[in-house]
């Protein structure tokens, strides 16, 4: 009796029926496909050689492998070419950062949580006998006397449909004795610059000798010393309260007089909410688009923010342009480097020498010339237009990015980058600042004045009373909120090359499985052969 029992030519038949379907199903990749000899028993089935469906699930697999691997690549590279993902975020933050009630711009704008410190540095006069005879003056640098600043916005008012925004900025200075080297108590001896202005102001009028007397019979020559806390922030001058009678100025007088508690003027800002790049950017100060100090429209132009924020999307081939009060004009500065504050990435703009280049460098400042056509040298600003009168001009600390001649004039001065330079470190996707250090020098325009003998043999020279530096680090809490929108919107960013990298690996697996079918050893027989075998097979043979 057979083991499947029944008819063996039915059992014969079957296998090559089933062969003849296998071979017309996938004749395109399977001709070698197995014959599945299905004899029957009764009602049970048994089948003798290997799963088709296992054969073409392993053929699918690969092959999709092979088509999914090059629509990832060329999707992944079309997103990436087409920068859709950074584009979408740009969008998005140029839709949110706007000075508008509620938004985290304008509560950074309003109140600006990192704290900023002013540093004030003085250069101690140690040879003011052998200055008068002629000698070069050496100074030693005293300091720092740290200040914290509060700087926050006031009397806020939206204009013109929330386009625009009205405030006033005042600023509070604390001292910070922790911080500092020396007490507001400590003496300084520099230049007299009460007496150096009045000088200036009474040349070669009728009462330049009356003057001059009273200087002598005071005893008020061209240098003196000076209480920090009063060359800072006011004191009562002798000088200036005897000359009222010839001239009407203020007879107080300090390099901060009447700024702590007090603001610098109105602002009128542009929301940024017609254009991205207008963010924080200023319209209008004390009712003026422009100022009236220099003698060009270009040196006049109000142009940039105060300083305190940026547009946001910032890139590295522009120039971020702030107006600063203090030195009475707009300035620039221009990307240098990347950088990471705090975890968060951004990047270091600085004011080029140009900035303060003399015309022939830079024909541009040309207005800056005062009066026209006088100019000191590059690295120098004549401020005196806009400090009434005073013969105040403006540079880097230790004259750095100056003429070397100014920085040979006085011994003691060692200008170097590190320390000197003034740096924005900003965040390009927000616009928020993340450090800086404004640096600005103080000095004093001194030469010898005819009329008044206190000049002596004094050398025409640009002397250097103090310098400034004040410097903003963004705190801890505000860097992890910033971190965690710009990890956000970094890995938004790098889907493309996500998918591009799943792409790769899909590949390289497609190239692993398609080796590996090619060398696998060939299990199975030709469909003519298997067709031999089952002929010849006989109802003993399965018995």
């Amino acid at each position: 009796m057979g083991f499947y029992g029944g008819s063996s030519q039915r059992a014969v038949e079957r296998p090559l029926q089933e062969h003849a379907l296998c071979v017309s199903m996938f004749s395109f990749s399977l001709c070698a496909a197995d014959t599945c000899k299905h004899l029957e028993s009764g009602s049970a089935a048994v089948c003798l050689c290997p799963s088709l469906s296992r054969i073409m699930l392993r053929s699918c697999c690969v092959y999709g492998a092979g088509i999914l691997c090059v629509l990832l690549l060329i999707a992944g590279i079309a997103m990436a070419l087409t920068q859709v993902f950074q584009k979408l975020i740009d969008n998005t933050i140029k839709e949110q950062v706007v000075l508008e009630n509620g938004t985290e711009a304008f509560s950074v704008f309003q109140n600006p949580p990192p704290p900023v410190y002013m540093q004030f540095y003085f250069f101690n006069l140690t040879n003011p006998a052998e200055v008068l005879d002629g000698d070069k003056p050496f100074v030693l640098q005293v300091g720092p006397y740290t200040y914290r600043e509060y700087r926050p916005k006031e009397e806020v008012k939206f204009l013109d449909n929330g386009t625009r925004v009205e405030a006033v900025s005042p600023k509070t200075y604390v001292f910070e004795p922790n911080m500092s080297r020396g007490s507001e108590d400590d003496i300084i001896r520099t230049v007299n610059i009460p007496a150096v202005t009045v000088m200036e102001k009474t040349k070669d009028r009728w009462f330049e000798s009356i003057v001059s007397a009273l200087m002598k019979s005071k005893g008020i020559g061209v240098f003196g010393t000076f209480r920090v806390g009063d060359l800072l922030w006011g004191y009562e001058d002798p000088l200036l309260k005897l000359i009222q009678k010839f001239i009407k100025m203020d007879d107080h007088f300090g390099l901060f007089y009447k700024k702590n508690g007090t603001d610098d003027g109105d602002y009128i800002f542009f929301t940024g909410k017609q254009n991205y790049q207008d963010f924080a950017r200023i319209d209008k100060w004390n009712g003026n688009s422009s100022l009236n100090w220099w003698s060009t429209e270009g040196c006049n132009r109000i142009n940039g923010t105060d300083g305190a924020s940026f547009h946001p999307v910032i890139t590295k081939t522009e120039k971020l342009y702030i107006f600063s009060s203090d030195l009475c004009r707009s300035i620039y500065a221009q990307y240098e480097s990347d950088v990471s504050v705090r975890g968060v990435s951004g990047f270091r703009f600085v004011p080029p020498s140009e900035v303060f280049a003399n015309l022939t460098i830079n024909p541009d400042n040309a207005g800056f010339c005062v009066p026209a056509g006088n100019c000191l040298g590059s690295g120098l600003l004549n401020v005196s237009t806009c400090k009434e009168g005073a013969p105040i001009i403006m540079s880097s600390p230790h004259f750095y990015q100056a003429d070397d001649k100014f920085v040979q004039d006085v011994f003691g001065m060692n200008p170097n980058k590190e320390e000197h330079e003034t740096v924005i470190d900003v965040n390009p996707l927000t616009g928020m600042l993340l450090r800086g250090a404004k640096r600005v020098q103080v000095n004093v325009y001194l030469h010898q004045i005819q009329g008044f003998s206190q000049t002596g043999k004094i050398r025409t020279l640009v002397f250097p009373v103090m310098y400034l530096n004040e410097s903003v680090l963004i705190d801890e809490e505000s860097a992890k909120k910033l971190y965690a929108v710009v990890s956000e919107a970094n890995v938004i960013v790098n889907i493309p090359f996500i998918v591009i990298s799943v792409g790769i690996l899909l590949g390289v697996i497609f190239i692993v499985l398609m080796c590996r079918q090619q060398t696998s050893p060939n299990l199975v027989m030709p469909c003519r052969q298997r067709r031999e075998v089952v002929q010849e097979l006989s109802p003993e043979a399965l018995q």
